[in-house]
């Protein structure tokens, strides 16, 4: 099943990428940083992968993807606006969202303000919800755009930066590919255990705040 999920991401991320170019690597994007589970993880990469064949401009990849995260992080900041944690609370719960992740966020943002949206597009786990205490604060739209921004690119050009690195290697170092396709089995059993671990605690979190 974990199988199917993976080839159904990567299958459908790779061709979002391949006919969309930067509008779909912006769109991929818009996707993750409105909560929905396709990690940035395997969009970025394919990008940078992409920039290594000569499709794609390294700095245009990662600008496109934080265009991206600012177009999906309005979801989630309209929602903590328009509806504040219960609000939060009731649709997140469709996307395996629960209470712990609104805490993480909600404590992040009261220790540093503002400046939590910045420093926390830079964080795995938190940068995905980071939008929705600053939706409840009603920060302004203009910083939080611009924090939203410059806190995603850095982000975005670091995770596409390894695919650009990883394709370069890919034909010109055949040990690379060599470790690549030794290891194809044991990669596979990580991952999926990951992403079951990953909806096993979710949902578990989720039974203790029903």
């Amino acid at each position: 099943m974990f199988e199917k999920i993976l080839a159904v991401l990567a299958t459908f991320t790779i061709g979002v990428i391949s006919s969309g170019g930067y509008v779909g690597i912006a769109l991929l994007m818009a996707i993750e940083s409105a909560c929905i589970p396709l990690p940035s993880e395997i969009i970025m990469p394919f990008a940078g992968y992409l920039v290594s064949t000569g499709r794609f401009d390294l700095y245009l990849a990662a600008t496109a993807g934080a265009i991206g995260c600012n177009l999906g992080s309005i979801v989630a900041y309209e929602i903590g606006k328009r509806g504040g944690r219960p609000m939060a609370e009731r649709w997140g719960r469709y996307l395996l969202i629960g209470p712990g992740e609104l805490d993480a966020a909600d404590r992040f943002f009261a220790r540093w303000g503002s400046m939590a949206v910045l420093i926390g597009r830079l964080l795995p786990v938190i940068r995905s919800f980071i939008a929705f205490p600053a939706g409840v604060a009603r920060m302004k739209l203009v910083p939080f755009h611009v924090y939203t921004f410059i806190g995603s690119w850095p982000w975005c050009f670091g995770l596409a930066w390894v695919g650009m690195k990883l394709g370069d290697k890919w034909d010109s170092d055949p040990r690379v590919k060599a470790a690549f396709h030794s290891a194809d089995l044991l990669i596979g059993v990580v991952l999926i255990a990951l992403v079951g671990f990953y909806i096993w605690h979710r949902v578990r979190g989720l039974k203790r705040h029903p």
